[in-house]
């Protein structure tokens, strides 16, 4: 390739085709044209003599002139000519595209593909062979291929990103076994490593490229396009606090932390702000307890990849745990349920009752001292809690000792009286913990040295204690019992729950075996033993998927030191042959990335280049044009001079210079279509944000609406429009759908200004804060406080609830309220008087995220679960809309109708 500054050549060789320039001119010059026929007849031939015209016997000098640019033209064409030229490697052996393809490549992958793809087509320009090198081990491929330039160029766009870390040692030796000397190389890195260790065989992949003797370059992404790790939060704390975390410092900058539910909605919506030159940013999640158990996975907005993901399992849903009593007294520190209390306090939500109020608050777990006496009643409405699914943990004592407590709730048959271990009676020494039995709940649990039981109650002899044998102690007897009853369980601890009986009420121990216990009540995804397999993978970008044919199973007690890879994908894994809704555990990439760094020049050898998108613009179309419109140009003017055309040469000139003009010089001004549109048509417009996501649900719930007025009404609405405020002509939209998300942009006093304007002119917008989910009665959302910021300075009219008998409930459907994708949050509109506007509205306010009802995708399905009603709540958000529009056009003249009668009357009919 031939670069001369800002223009290369890729066919630099066709440029000797200038040379042939002087002959070209030479026979131009010398060829006269065609010559001209004139029929005169000899009666006419003094008529004649006057207007006598000569051909002349050389092109005119003009003429010559466009001819030799338009061969210059294209002899340039065919020359490749690109402006802007990237740099490119001219060795003749193979090109090695090495490719960091992990998990931190999805931030950032279409660059990656598309400097791929331009180093592909050189080499397949060249002629050269492509070495692929993927640093993301994969059992369906080999780390490194050897291809032809075509078949890679084939290859490259079903390259995606591998949802795990790199390996850049073996690629590092998949490398040094090529035997490529003088082989061209390209790294195409992610920047980050993580770890110490990670660093170094980057390093040592940087030399293995450089080693092979030809051509290399390194391209890595700068600060701001580089990935983000979110990491999980403690399952325990009252709050979720989340860190999210960049490689390395730079700029402030904002990002946005969603918390989701099971179907896909939006629990939450909290700002992850990183400090200028802070590597981390800190996010709390303050949520009921109802909205916090709902949460099925946090993400970063806008996605950054499977690194920006956290799913959730049981293990951070907060139970509510019922003491069947009080732990407190005039001596707390003799309290059956104190130590209960203070065990589980920091990890769940406590509450005390009796039965019947503490099964009507929805308790995850009920515990019952040996002091709680129930009646019959109170036994049966506790065992049907149990059949459902109900934790039921009991401890033993004095009263069921002497079988005082005689009921069925046990999970073994009991013999009557306790054992004394170390009484004035007694020979024997209190006993230590012996083992936690495997293949039960609380299998893996460490035995503590120091805890000792001096009582205990007795389990009756039989083939069923040793099945259902928890805990034992050091002779064999069993301390902890427990039995499946129905989809739900009993428990015994056979000694007390103070330290009457033994100091493991004392102990971490106690801790930990009552958080197992916990688990057990919503299903235990964090107690889960035994083998297990993915159910459901996250691929690269943070989606989930079916996993690959080359996942393997992991022991369950492995699980969360497991490290994601080929094997171990992250994702939700369960026991084979569990049903769909059985339990699941999270597998998250982050604990796999201890300490995320970046890969500076030290480690990649080289200053890298930034993925920037290419500034090289082939100049070939262009040049081929103005080659074309000359040709034309000169068709025409020699039919003129042969005077196939009705013109003179003066006009022949003439036009030819305007049709030059016109070539040489751009367009200067153009009709504007979109507003041609607007003018011959209804259609329905929204408000760009800037936000991606929010932009793209705009769009969608748009065009679904769009196709239910056509299909319902007589509105016929074409594509919807996206306006930008600050540019497009407002004044011909009738309505105006406007989402405020909490990271919406500032609008300048220009904007403000020109909203304002539209509104007096009698327009209407709906403004959409889509924080209709947020379920804290009279606390605004995080949408409708930043639409309060953002309208700061424009002059609205009050605000009012929509009347009842308003002219948006009966426009066209007959309605109550107005749902969206939620439905519950209150609908504002202006109280203006009835001689403004005609008596209509010109701003809407609500947060029911109507858009994410109406959304659909290129199918016409719907993309977006509507909350709590369903289809039929979508149903009704879709009337909703197709009520706004016909409002908006239409005005309030279904409110005339009540003034009927009293307009017949007048007319005297």
């Amino acid at each position: 390739m031939l670069s001369l500054g800002v223009i290369g050549f890729t066919q630099a060789w066709l440029l000797a085709g200038l040379a042939l320039l002087p002959a070209i001119w030479w026979l131009l010059r010398t060829t006269p044209p065609a010559p001209r026929r004139l029929r005169f007849p000899a009666l006419l031939l003094l008529l004649g003599l006057g207007s006598r015209e000569e051909t002349p016997a050389r092109t005119p000098l003009w003429l010559l002139v466009m001819r030799m640019v338009l061969a210059a033209l294209l002899i340039l064409a065919l020359a490749g000519p690109v402006l802007n030229p990237e740099p490119r490697t001219d060795g003749s052996g193979p090109l090695v595209l090495a490719v960091d393809d992990g998990w931190a490549a999805a931030a950032d992958w279409p660059a990656r593909q598309e400097i791929m793809q331009r180093q592909a087509e050189q080499a397949a320009r060249d002629g050269r062979e492509v070495v692929l090198l993927a640093t993301a081990p994969d059992p369906a491929r080999p780390m490194a291929e050897r291809m032809t330039a075509a078949d890679a160029l084939a290859r490259l766009p079903d390259w995606r990103p591998r949802p795990w870390p790199v390996d850049r040692a073996a690629a590092a030796d998949a490398v040094n076994g090529l035997g490529l000397a003088g082989a061209d190389a390209v790294w195409l890195s992610d920047g980050v490593a993580d770890s110490a260790e990670a660093q170094d065989a980057a390093g040592r992949l940087a030399d293995a490229l450089r080693g092979l003797g030809g051509e290399w370059r390194v391209f890595a992404p700068d600060a701001g396009r580089q990935a983000l790790l979110l990491s999980p939060p403690e399952p325990s704390a009252e709050i979720l606090a989340t860190r999210l975390t960049r490689p390395q410092g730079g700029p402030a900058a904002t990002f946005t932390v969603r918390a989701l539910g099971p179907e896909g909605e939006v629990l939450r919506r909290q700002a992850a702000t990183f400090a200028d030159g802070a590597t981390t940013a800190e996010v709390r999640f303050d949520l009921p307890l109802q909205l916090r158990n709902r949460i099925a996975r946090l993400d970063v907005e806008p996605s950054r990849g499977v690194g920006g993901v956290v799913l959730f399992d049981e293990t951070w849903r907060r139970r509510v745990v019922g003491l069947l009593g009080a732990p407190g007294g005039a001596q707390p520190l003799l309290s059956e349920l104190y130590y209960v209390d203070r065990a589980l306090q920091p990890f769940v939500e406590i509450r005390t009752g009796d039965v019947r109020a503490l099964l009507d608050g929805e308790i995850s777990m009920a515990v019952m001292p040996d002091n709680a006496g129930l009646d019959a009643e109170e036994r049966a409405v506790l065992a049907d809690w149990i059949e459902g699914g109900g934790v039921l943990v009991r401890f033993a004592g004095p009263r069921l000792a002497a079988g005082e407590a005689d009921d069925d709730l046990l999970p073994v048959p009991l013999r009557l009286g306790e054992r004394n271990l170390g009484g004035v009676l007694s020979w024997a020494q209190p006993l230590p913990l012996g083992r936690f039995e495997d293949g039960h709940p609380l299998a893996g649990l460490a035995v503590p040295d120091d805890v000792t039981v001096r009582q205990q109650v007795l389990a009756q002899p039989g083939p069923e204690v040793i099945e259902h044998s928890w805990a034992e102690l050091s002779d064999g007897t069993p301390l902890i019992t427990g039995a499946r009853r129905g989809d739900g369980w009993t428990v015994l601890v056979h000694t007390t729950a103070n330290a009457a009986w033994s100091n493991l009420a004392l102990s971490g121990t106690f801790v930990d075996m009552l958080r197992r216990m916990v688990e057990l009540g919503q299903g235990v995804a964090g107690g889960l033993q035994g083998t297990l397999t993915p159910i459901a993978a996250l691929d690269a970008d943070g989606r989930l998927g079916d996993p690959s044919g080359y996942v393997q199973t992991v022991d369950g007690r492995a699980l969360a030191g497991t490290r994601v890879g080929p094997a171990h994908p992250p994702g939700l894994y369960g026991r084979p042959g569990d049903a769909e809704d059985a339990p699941r555990v999270a597998l998250n990439l982050a604990p796999s990335v201890p300490d995320l760094r970046p890969l500076g020049p030290e480690q990649l050898r080289t200053a890298p280049a930034p993925y920037t998108v290419s500034a090289e613009t082939s100049l070939l179309p262009w040049l081929l044009t103005m080659a074309l419109v000359l040709a034309l140009i000169d068709m025409v003017i020699g039919l003129a001079l042969r005077g196939f055309l009705p013109v003179g040469r003066r006009v022949v000139g003439t036009a030819a210079a305007a049709l030059l003009l016109v070539a040489a010089l751009p367009a200067m001004a153009m009709d504007d279509a979109r507003v041609q549109a607007a003018a011959n048509g209804n259609r329905l417009a929204y408000v760009v944000t800037g936000v991606g996501p929010v932009d793209d649900l705009s769009r969608a719930g748009m065009e679904g609406l769009t196709l239910v007025l056509n299909r319902r009404t007589t509105v016929e609405s074409g594509e919807p429009l996206a306006v930008d405020l600050a540019v497009d002509d407002l004044s011909l939209l009738p309505l105006l759908y406007w989402p405020v998300p909490p990271e919406a942009p500032d609008l300048s006093p220009e904007v403000k200004e020109r909203v304002v304007r539209y509104l007096r002119q009698g327009g209407l917008i709906l403004f959409d804060t889509k924080d209709g989910n947020v379920l804290l009665p009279g606390a605004d959302g995080p949408g409708a406080q930043r639409l309060r910021t953002l309208l700061e300075g424009v002059e609205l009219p009050a605000l009012a609830p929509v009347p009842e008998d308003h002219a948006l409930t009966r426009s066209f459907y007959l309605l109550q309220d107005f749902p969206g994708r939620y439905v519950g949050a209150p609908v504002w509109l202006d109280a203006g008087e009835s001689g403004v506007n005609d008596g209509v509205a010109s701003v809407i306010i609500g947060g029911n995220d109507w858009a994410g009802a109406w959304a659909i995708d290129s199918y016409g399905s719907s993309l977006y679960p509507v909350t709590p009603g369903g289809e039929r709540q979508r149903e009704m958000a879709r009337r909703f809309g197709v009520n706004l529009v016909m409002y908006a056009l239409t005005g309030n003249y279904k409110t005339d109708q009540v003034h009927i009668p009293a307009l017949l009357e007048r007319l005297g009919q």
